[in-house]
């Protein structure tokens, strides 16, 4: 059995064997249909049908697939290279493609990718995994009217980097359904995963059919019920499908709050931006108790939040600080100016045997003078990064600075940030984080700086009775949806 961090390398999670049965048994129309697994794995989808092919980069797996489905031919090396140059087609493709984030998505293979992908119809960022350019490329394999069903994680339905693959479906297939899982279909995964279906390739379609499911059970056909999504409700909704979790009675009121006068999006009163990175933070932030062992004077300490768990519940305050120093917490940043001249305690510090290991990090490495942490500014507050029921607003009311394991908020208008901070625990506004932000796994919700600055705010806080109602039940699908617990 593959070993789980060689599996998590490869991106390579094996369906469960009735989810690949149900997929392959739409996909397959006709015994001599000739079927496509791009990223074949131990050959679990080649193994249901007589006439099919398989591409498999993992040795070991590729050997698995032939032993398991003898009579299969499997291709092993970089599934894109070899369909660059293939002339085999296919009349349907299914499978689980490797989801590979975009960090260790690299290389050869991932430019490789990325160019075929874009010859294609499909222009995918630097951010995008390695599933979706898998999709396309398979795509691109089938003949006129050919199919396709594959397992897809659930960022098919938020992730930015999926609204290239969502255009290239619509443009290129008469038929476009996505299923919704709610319950995890890999159940040692915290990446949740969808169903996906496409048919009638060479074709076109003006929106997709968007289903949901508590749970997966084995059936020859996607459902037929659900809601049909237009090409102009994707648009507007910027070609994320997980707003269609909600009702059309909750969507409804949400979009006509933020049609509201008094309605604004962060942005539009503030900028956000990460944090401060020190390349080694273990020797960047310091004990109270050890910077006055070092002797290190207070002007070169500057309070610092470390991360989101050290955030108070409203405002770090100086008693917030003081409560840190008693608990003698490594709250100090050693916040040193590239042109000040240091005393001999902290010079004494840069020398240490931690000193030697933090500047030879790749940070520290890079800028001159390594000690010197550059971008550490005092924000007005500060945003939680990864959360479980709902991100915080947490204002700065003791001039402390924060890691980018938190966003900073400098406000760019007079708002006052207790209005702000009232508005913040809104039913408007805690939807809008869920549908911004987007699920992490694990039941949390990370919102990056981009997503904060779209959440949307009202200054008008009356009850709205039925909308407010639509909202927190809105709120409650979302936080179900991304198993949040809290």
């Amino acid at each position: 059995m593959m070993q789980a961090q060689r599996r998590k390398h490869l991106g390579a999670y094996f369906t469960p064997d009735a989810a690949a049965a149900a997929l392959v048994r739409w996909a397959v129309r006709d015994p001599k249909d000739k079927l496509l697994d791009p990223s074949a794995g131990d050959g679990r989808f080649l193994v249901l049908h007589k006439h099919s092919m398989g591409v498999e980069a993992d040795p070991v797996s590729a050997a698995q697939a032939r032993a398991r489905a003898h009579w299969a031919k499997v291709h092993e090396g970089d599934f894109f290279a070899w369909a660059e140059s293939t002339s085999e087609r296919f009349e349907c493709a299914a499978g689980n493609p490797p989801f590979i984030r975009y960090q260790r998505f690299s290389g050869e293979i991932r430019v490789r990718a990325l160019r075929l992908c874009e010859r294609l119809g499909a222009a995918f960022s630097a951010l995008t995994s390695s599933w979706a350019p898998f999709l396309v490329a398979a795509a691109s394999l089938l003949r006129p009217g050919g199919r396709m069903a594959f397992v897809v994680p659930a960022e098919i339905g938020h992730a930015p980097y999926a609204t290239p693959l969502v255009r290239f479906l619509l443009a290129r297939f008469a038929d476009v359904r996505v299923l919704a899982v709610r319950e995890k279909i890999f159940p040692e995964l915290s990446e949740d995963v969808w169903l996906l279906y496409a048919s009638g390739f060479g074709e076109s379609s003006d929106g997709l059919l968007f289903s949901t499911a508590e749970s997966f059970s084995y059936a020859d056909m996607p459902p037929s019920i659900g809601r049909f999504v237009s090409s102009a409700d994707l648009r507007r909704w910027n070609y994320r499908l997980r707003p269609f979790l909600l009702s059309d009675a909750t969507q409804q009121a949400y979009c006509e709050q933020l049609r509201r006068s008094s309605t604004f999006r962060l942005g539009d009163v503030a900028r956000v931006g990460i944090g401060y990175v020190t390349g080694a933070n273990e020797f960047f932030h310091l004990r109270p108790s050890r910077a006055a062992e070092l002797n290190i004077p207070s002007e070169f300490l500057q309070p610092s939040v470390r991360n989101g768990r050290a955030l108070p519940k409203r405002a770090v305050t100086p008693d917030t600080i003081s409560q840190w120093i008693d608990r003698d917490e490594p709250c100090l940043l050693l916040r040193l100016p590239p042109d000040s001249k240091l005393p001999a305690s902290v010079h004494r510090y840069l020398d240490s045997d931690p000193g030697r290991e933090a500047r030879d990090t790749y940070k520290c490495r890079m800028r001159n003078p390594w000690y010197s942490v550059p971008d550490v500014t005092v924000p007005h507050a500060f945003i939680s990064y990864m959360s479980g029921s709902a991100p915080s607003f947490i204002a700065n009311l003791a001039d402390c600075v924060g890691t980018n394991s938190v966003h900073t908020v400098r406000m760019t208008t007079s708002i006052n940030l207790d209005r702000l901070q009232e508005t913040w625990s809104r039913p408007l506004t805690a939807l809008s984080c869920e549908l911004e932000g987007h699920p992490l796994g694990g039941g949390m919700l990370k919102i990056e700086p981009r997503e904060a600055q779209r959440i949307a705010l009202s200054l008008d806080i009356s009850r709205e009775g039925r909308t407010d109602d639509l909202l927190l039940k809105g709120i409650e699908i979302l936080r179900d949806w991304r198993h949040c617990s809290a």
